[in-house]
């Protein structure tokens, strides 16, 4: 199901290289956050 423009991102936790886990949430009302998604990034499509 694609999103909208403006659509509230659900929560999600990525690993990071240096500090551990981050979590969406962790950034709510403190940071902007701009989520992107490269489909064909790193693939011979």
């Amino acid at each position: 199901m694609p999103a909208e423009i403006g659509e509230v991102a659900p929560d999600f936790k990525l690993p990071s290289v240096s500090e551990g886990d981050f979590t969406l949430s962790q950034f709510k009302g403190e940071k902007s956050v701009i989520l992107s998604f490269h489909v064909f990034d790193f693939t011979s499509g």
